[in-house]
């Protein structure tokens, strides 16, 4: 039609702790197997091959305190508690120093996941898209920008109605974040608003209508969800 244009698609963003402004999202990548023990529950031997990576769309992303609905095509929706880092600068192909330069702040996350239609897809050998990238399936806490002060090891947790479903350390991943980040450097160039999610410990677990999630990191605001 001749002269119609179509209103540009609403900008992801994420919240900024202790701001009023937000954190626009360019692209979100997850790291999967990043704890040993989430490995052997996921009947993987853990091991130092290289991270592996996948991606969630940008529009994914939820805010903290949200209310979601339960999403469709699966009865086995789970949580997984994860740090997320915020990326504040353009790099590729980096070392791991190089990369920690990138880090513009860190926020805790809840990387949703439909853990049947995973488990199908892998039996198949298909892409985890439908299982991981749906709507709605990032949470992600306000992101506590760097210049507030360094940000090194510290606890993550997960609770469900309250109830602790997922603890260990931060230092318990098996690729620390440079690490993480340079390997990623590797295959696609880093930019300023690129969100980074740094692998889940064991205890993912299922969530049913009606609970609320909370993942919390020391230090770190928490990113909590309930679903209807």
């Amino acid at each position: 039609m001749s002269g119609f244009v179509l209103p540009p698609p609403p900008q992801p963003s994420v919240a900024v702790a202790g701001s009023v402004s937000r954190l626009a999202v360019r692209r979100m990548f997850c790291v999967g197997r990043n704890y040993a023990e989430h490995a052997r529950e996921m009947g993987h031997a853990p091991d130092e091959a290289p991270p592996f990576f996948f991606t969630k769309p940008a529009d994914a992303v939820v805010d903290s305190g949200a209310t979601v609905p339960y999403p469709p095509m699966t009865a086995d929706l789970q949580h997984e508690a994860e740090l997320v880092v915020a990326i504040g600068a353009t790099g590729a192909d980096l070392s791991p120093d190089e990369a920690a330069r990138l880090v513009w702040g860190h926020a805790a996350g809840n990387d949703l996941t439909r853990r049947d239609l995973q488990a199908e897809a892998k039996a198949l050998r298909r892409p985890w898209d439908m299982s991981k990238g749906f709507d709605a399936s990032a949470v992600v806490g306000p992101v506590r920008p760097l210049s507030l002060g360094p940000f090194g090891d510290a606890a993550i947790t997960c609770r469900v109605d309250g109830r602790i479903t997922q603890q260990a350390r931060l230092s318990d991943m098996i690729w620390d974040v440079p690490h993480l980040l340079s390997h990623l450097s590797r295959f696609v160039t880093l930019q300023p608003g690129d969100l980074v999610f740094t692998g889940t410990p064991a205890g993912v677990g299922p969530i049913a209508r009606g609970q609320t999630v909370t993942v919390e990191i020391d230090r770190l605001a928490p990113a909590t969800v309930t679903f209807s």
